[in-house]
């Protein structure tokens, strides 16, 4: 993409290594990756089972410290970070999308849209207004006062996109967001992703199915902790990848 050739890597990982240690086992789940993800890029992460893509999702989210190498987001070097600063860089930066949904069962949709806005310091009508802008751009204007049960699963997931974007992310991490949708409401769900990376969102998702990935414009595949295939390797700029 011309946007790794003109813009500094949103995500910049080197030598990015994770271990576990299970007994007298040491699981090496990441081994020295180096990625680099660019602004409105739209990437895919892909493996199977044991591969690492969870492991290197838990890293992009701040979810998990790594064992070695470096992670930089929009510039911030996280690793060495302590639990807060890391929350406070998931809460500024990034907006999950989980497979499950993880909506509060008793809050409207409005309220669930909100939540993430409460720490942040922002007047409470500042707040509803973010929600309700957020809610418009995943096309629930008009369910912002029912619950979870009284949607169907697509518009939970919906709702669960529109609380992602409402703190206005660097990224949107989506792990394998229509996992638990029927095929036809997992279609509409990605054709909402297409929208929002249209309009200039980060996209990175987590998934193992071929059609959710084909949605991405770069896939990149790990296997064994490293990453075997990715295919937007070749468009990246010398300076961007030393």
């Amino acid at each position: 993409m011309n946007t790794a050739k003109q813009n500094p890597s949103l995500i910049r990982i080197r030598d990015l290594s994770r271990r576990y240690q299970m007994g007298d086992t040491t699981i090496e789940a990441l081994r020295s990756v180096d990625l680099d993800i660019f602004p409105n890029e739209y990437v895919a992460i892909m493996g199977p089972s044991g591969s690492g893509k969870t492991t290197l999702m838990n890293m992009i989210g701040c979810l998990d410290s790594p064992s070695g190498g470096s992670y930089a987001l929009n510039g911030t070097e996280t690793a060495g970070m302590s639990d807060t600063q890391l929350a406070r860089i998931r809460n500024r930066e990034i907006g999950f999308v989980f497979q499950t949904f993880n909506l509060l069962a008793r809050a409207t949709a409005l309220h669930n849209v909100e939540l993430p806005l409460i720490y942040t310091g922002l007047k409470r009508t500042e707040r509803l207004a973010r929600a309700e802008k957020a809610l418009q751009q995943v096309g629930l204007t008009e369910r912002a006062y029912h619950k979870p049960g009284e949607m169907s699963g697509g518009q939970r997931q919906r709702v669960a996109v529109a609380r992602a974007l409402v703190t206005e992310p660097s990224i949107l991490l989506a792990d394998e967001p229509t996992g638990n949708l029927d095929s036809k409401t997992g279609h509409e769900i990605m054709a909402l992703f297409d929208q929002l990376h249209a309009a200039g969102q980060t996209i990175i998702l987590v998934t193992h199915e071929a059609d959710i990935a084909e949605h991405a414009q770069r896939q990149i595949h790990l296997l064994d902790g490293q990453i075997a295939i990715d295919t937007g390797k070749s468009n990246l700029s010398r300076e961007a990848v030393q």
